[in-house]
């Protein structure tokens, strides 16, 4: 039995309970029976089962954080004002703006996070840091992994949103990306703008996420009754998603202010993270650094708790299917 301040001797992997998913030593090393027939360790297979279901569940909701100052004309007031600006002024279709490079994006993106967590994990098991700091770190490692992979993305999504014309009169996303690269270029004013801010947003995000998540799972006592074990683990990935995104939005509004439109054209205002959410502070208050704070957790809250069950009831699939072998 491995508690949280003991040791995880290099190859050690006591197993997992059988239909309840990783425990604390078995989710910090996975056993090495699972990484047969699903990559190493079969987290590339749960990567991409919990990030299938990613942009069809979630989509909607993004397109609102697009983060504008007290002085841009063209900012919303409230979520209802922007559900109402962009039907009125964009058709049906203006909520499914900048849809393209989400969908390339996201099932290798939530691959990248799970596959990486996994990884880091196994690395952390031959340091000296207790599973539940173990758990924190992996993440951490994920989500920067995981946001030099989909920076260049967001940049080609968040210009595409911050276009006000009809979806039909807006360019393409592969037409965008060309754009931004011959303007711009591939570099941290180009198809890379903002990438310290994403870094941020997803290595705070993916820090609490995983180790809010499986230090409270492995706390609390599991459920025999298995509709009563889902619904544990499903609140425990509710609550993961949630505190992450209140802690984690100062950087997405950041990367947000970046990547978008800047208020004077022509005129650079927001250049660096830091930087960034300093102005936004000063020039129109502490509440600022938390706009778009309801539809990012309306969109990641329950969001996070589905990929998260995913991943765990994959987990226990693989290694029931190995077993049975």
């Amino acid at each position: 039995q491995i508690t949280s301040g003991s040791r995880l001797p290099p190859g050690s992997s006591p197993p997992a309970q059988r239909g309840v998913g990783p425990g604390p030593a078995a989710a910090l090393q996975a056993p090495a029976a699972s990484r047969r027939g699903a990559g190493k360790d079969g987290s590339a297979a749960r990567g991409l089962s919990a990030g299938g279901l990613s942009p069809s569940r979630c989509w909607r909701l993004g397109g609102f954080q697009i983060q504008r100052g007290k002085t841009d004309p063209t900012g919303y007031k409230s979520l209802g004002d922007c559900f109402r600006t962009i039907f009125q002024r964009e058709g049906l279709f203006g909520f499914y703006k900048g849809i393209f490079p989400p969908i390339l994006a996201e099932t290798p993106k939530r691959a990248v996070k799970f596959f990486t967590f996994e990884q880091y994990k196994k690395l952390l098991g031959y340091a000296s840091l207790p599973p539940g700091l173990a758990f924190a770190v992996a993440g951490l490692g994920s989500g920067l992994t995981e946001a030099v992979v989909v920076n260049p993305f967001e940049v080609v999504k968040v210009t595409l949103q911050a276009n006000r014309n009809a979806f039909t009169e807006q360019p393409s996303s592969f037409v965008q990306a060309r754009q931004i690269i011959k303007t711009d270029g591939l570099g941290f004013q180009g198809l890379n703008k903002g990438l310290t801010a994403t870094l941020g947003r997803h290595g705070v995000f993916n820090m609490v996420y995983f180790g809010f998540y499986f230090n409270v799972k492995n706390i609390l006592p599991v459920n025999k009754d298995p509709n009563l074990e889902f619904l544990r683990k499903f609140g425990i990935g509710l609550v993961s998603g949630t505190i992450a995104s209140i802690i984690n939005i100062p950087f997405d509004v950041a990367k947000s202010r970046i990547q978008g439109p800047q208020p004077v054209p022509g005129e650079i205002k927001y250049r660096t993270c830091f930087k960034t959410m300093a102005t936004v502070y000063k020039e129109e208050g502490f509440l600022a650094l938390y706009k778009g704070l309801v539809p990012k957790i309306m969109r990641l809250g329950p969001g996070g708790a589905v990929m998260l069950l995913v991943y765990e009831y994959v987990y226990a699939w693989l290694q029931d299917t190995v077993h049975h072998k």
